[in-house]
């Protein structure tokens, strides 16, 4: 019997989304608990300063900068940006103040999601459709009939690597906005 690509791959992507949530909202929950809101206000300074700090995987990938393993700076890249958007969602948490901030945490949340698809979905799903149909062959089905065989997930595969059109430009658009509520905070805050 066959492991689906939903059950092997889909599924521990949408925890680990739902991992992202959770901390966000017990975040939040206990900074109201604790009487500590004023705390989240500046949350979102560090987890900004780790999303910057993790694009110099992003930096050496292209070539701008020759030094570091981009395997390790792929890692610290994960991590820095899940634990820096973490920080963000928690000082945004729950308070509507302003649309600008709102988009910028969308479009923040929108990047981080197609940023997991890619580190958890694309590269394993490759793997599970490719050892699908290696499982197929070995089993003495034909071409056509292993192509079938593998039809749905080939087609969620399909469609998931689709994931850079969205990645780089959704993070255009989330930095823009992250950088039009900073210049405004500097603003109103009276800090220029």
């Amino acid at each position: 019997m066959t492991i689906s690509l939903w059950r092997q791959h889909i599924l521990p992507f949408t925890l680990l989304v739902g991992l992202l949530a959770v901390v966000t909202l017990a975040g939040d929950y206990l900074l109201h608990r604790l009487n500590l809101v004023w705390v989240g206000r500046y949350l979102g300074i560090p987890g900004t300063l780790l999303i910057i700090a993790s694009l110099i995987y992003s930096l050496r990938k292209r070539k701008y900068i020759k030094t570091g393993n981009p395997k390790k700076l792929l890692t610290l890249h994960e991590f820095g940006t899940w634990i820096g958007a973490s920080l963000v969602l928690i000082h945004a948490g729950i308070h509507f103040n302003a649309i600008l901030p709102w988009l910028a945490t969308v479009a923040m949340g929108v990047n981080a999601v197609s940023g997991m698809v890619g580190k958890l979905l694309l590269d394993r799903s490759r793997r599970h459709v490719q050892g699908q149909r290696e499982h197929f062959q070995l089993r003495g089905l034909s071409r056509p009939d292993v192509e079938q065989a593998v039809f749905w997930d080939a087609i969620t595969l399909d469609a998931m690597t689709k994931w850079r059109k969205v990645h780089i430009p959704i993070f255009v658009v989330f930095a823009t906005l992250a950088l039009g509520h900073i210049i405004s905070i500097f603003l109103f805050w009276g800090w220029v």
